[in-house]
């Protein structure tokens, strides 16, 4: 049987599918039209799937959508009327686009499908839809390791539900408690993400790594005034403050007066109140996950907990609650925004709609390390960067894995293609940029020369499995980069007593550790395991580079400039390579200088000249 599940038409469209409950393929809409956080329907995605399952269209038993329109829908009308006459002006822009577009939507799906795929297939016959929550926890929990758990979503909102308690066990899956719209974590992070300055929805990681620049001045405050948080973790917004039940801005002027000023401008300098404003309800989150967890697991007796929704994507939190061990065992889901909706309608569907049995793997998990996306072959790889102009040559495995250590312990940057791309936020080995973790100008070279972004936004390591607990105070599997620790004390560089005075943005530049690059202001790294048996190739790269330096660590970021989506096909990784620093590119067997493309393009330009 195989179940075709779609989250769309909010942000981070994708598609996944299952072969009797297998994850076949799962990608992001966004990687292949290289429009970050592209919300129309997912035809690419959709597409790949088929693709790399290698069947036809009629062998699509079902097709999920991963929330319920219809109760959304009830959810805008009754917000309105609730708050009515405020938010008219919101309402008279929602509506015609609701009306038109979004409230007929099983019709609009159908339509789609029959475009893409097959016009002779029934398939509003085979079109379910599942709730929006309930699709974010079986994201969570049926992949995981574990027979039974405590499952915890928090989001912006679905429908109604904002955060949601459930119980996995064996194939069966039961929510038994929810906070619904408008109290919402994910959304009181969005608004300080808004009055930050960065963009709501994208911008929320950004002040996840700005908060360690400042101090949680604000924090009380935020819980005098904005939030009232229950023994047990659940809370209740006071909406006096925010404009988005029914408005068109996060914030009113009502929180501008709380916190003395207007929100900044997008691009404007960051003062030392953005960094304190980032701090607080940084840490005011983290206190209320910790609440929640605590409470799950009083009322649960459950000794492991999985997450989903944007707000476990906060790796900080994540990696406070591991330390608590309020669990034993924490397993989140590498997709765990709207994009892994996809996967959980599809999941819950083979369980819950089918009510097919489940084993749980002796693996880690069954994400297959995330590694879900579109793979090319050495005839595909050359195909496109023939096209391209490019100069390259082909090694052997052992050649590469050589060449590139090599000039990662030379201090160069490399494009790192190897393989089937990740699924999910993060660069996990697959389509990565890494670089050697010991220099202390790497963080600003990165920022600066390759990612053109903020210069205070931190950086991962990917660290040896088998090495990890040598280098930082974790010792557990982190293979999807959502869990942060601190490096271990011997590995860190003692501050001057000057250098500990330093306030703010001026601590970016004083090295913290024998590997600043991956080492954030405050110690903290967000750390990702590394396994031979999910990503060999990445595991012998760091290997050879531990192997010549006595460092089993990399930097790594995303294959992606600020503003575009992580690289998905080799013409993606040729473009940015050619439109950054990058000093070199592995495309599978593949090695690109960058000197031989620039020498290349001198010497087509001067015969053109010569030609003219």
């Amino acid at each position: 049987m195989y179940i075709l599940g779609i989250s769309a038409f909010y942000h981070d469209s994708a598609a996944c599918l299952l072969k009797d409950g297998e994850i076949i393929a799962a990608a992001q809409e966004e990687r292949f039209t290289r429009k970050k956080h592209d919300s129309k329907f997912p035809h690419n995605a959709i597409l790949y799937c088929l693709k790399e399952a290698q069947i036809n269209p009629e062998k699509i038993n079902n097709v999920v959508f991963y929330e319920k329109p219809f109760v959304k829908f009830e959810r805008l009308l009754e917000t309105y009327l609730a708050f009515a006459p405020k938010g008219f002006a919101s309402f008279l822009k929602a509506m015609p686009i609701w009306i038109k577009d979004k409230l007929f939507q099983k019709s609009a799906l159908v339509k789609e499908l029959k475009t893409i795929l097959d016009e002779n297939i029934d398939w509003q016959e085979r079109l379910l839809f599942n709730e929006h929550h309930l699709s974010h926890a079986a994201s969570a929990f049926y992949p995981s390791p574990f027979e039974s758990a405590a499952i915890l979503t928090l989001d912006g909102v679905g429908e109604w539900t904002t955060t949601s308690l459930a119980v996995g066990k064996g194939n069966d899956l039961n929510v038994i408690k929810e906070i619904h719209f408008p109290h919402s974590l994910g959304l009181l992070y969005s608004a300080f993400t808004y009055y930050t300055g960065f963009k709501v929805n994208s911008g929320e990681y950004k002040v996840m790594g700005l908060a360690p620049y400042g101090v949680p001045r604000y924090a009380e405050l935020i819980k005098e005034k904005l939030i009232t948080v229950a023994d047990d973790g659940s809370f209740q917004l006071d909406m006096s403050y925010f404009n988005y039940a029914t408005g068109l801005t996060m914030t009113n002027k009502k929180f501008d007066a709380l916190f003395e000023g207007p929100p900044r401008s997008p691009e404007k300098q960051l003062t030392q109140r953005e960094m304190d404003l980032a701090a607080s309800v940084q840490k005011v989150t983290e206190e209320i996950v910790l609440k929640l967890a605590i409470g799950i697991a009083q009322e649960t007796g459950e000794r492991n907990i999985c997450l989903a929704g944007g707000v476990a994507l906060n790796c900080v939190a994540n990696g406070i609650l591991l330390r608590e061990k309020i669990f034993d065992n924490i397993w989140i889901q590498p997709a765990a925004g709207d994009a892994g909706g996809a996967l959980g309608a599809a999941l819950s569907t083979w369980y819950l709609h089918h009510n097919n049995e489940r084993t749980v793997t002796k693996k880690r998990d069954t994400m297959r390390g995330a590694y879900l996306g579109p793979e090319f072959n050495d005839a595909e790889i050359e195909v496109e960067l023939n096209a391209c102009g490019a100069i390259f040559k082909k090694c052997s495995e052992e050649k590469l894995i050589n060449e590139v250590a090599t000039s990662l312990a030379n201090e160069k940057v490399v494009g790192w293609m190897q393989g089937r791309m990740e699924f999910g936020p993060r660069a996990l080995g697959g389509r990565s940029i890494i670089a050697d973790p010991r220099s202390p100008s790497m963080q600003k070279q990165l920022n600066l020369k390759v990612k053109y972004r903020e210069s205070f936004r931190p950086f991962a390591p990917s660290v040896l499995r088998e090495d990890v607990g040598e280098w930082f105070e974790h010792d557990t599997d982190s293979p999807y980069m959502l869990l942060v620790a601190d490096v271990t004390k011997d590995k860190r560089r003692a501050m001057t007593i000057e250098e500990e005075l330093l306030f703010g943005i001026d601590k970016l530049n004083v090295p913290r550790s024998s590997v600043p690059a991956i080492t954030h202001v405050d110690y903290s790294a967000r750390i990702q395991t590394v396994h031979a048996d999910t990503n060999p190739r990445y595991h012998a790269v760091i290997s050879k580079f531990k192997a010549m330096t006595g460092c089993p660590i990399v930097v790594n970021t995303s294959f992606n400039v600020r503003g575009e989506p992580i690289i998905c096909t080799p013409t993606d990784a040729f473009k940015c390579f050619m439109g950054t620093e990058m000093d070199l590119l592995a495309i599978g067997n593949y090695i690109l200088y960058k000197e031989h493309q620039i020498e290349a393009l001198k010497e087509n330009y001067e015969e053109l000249y010569e030609l003219d």
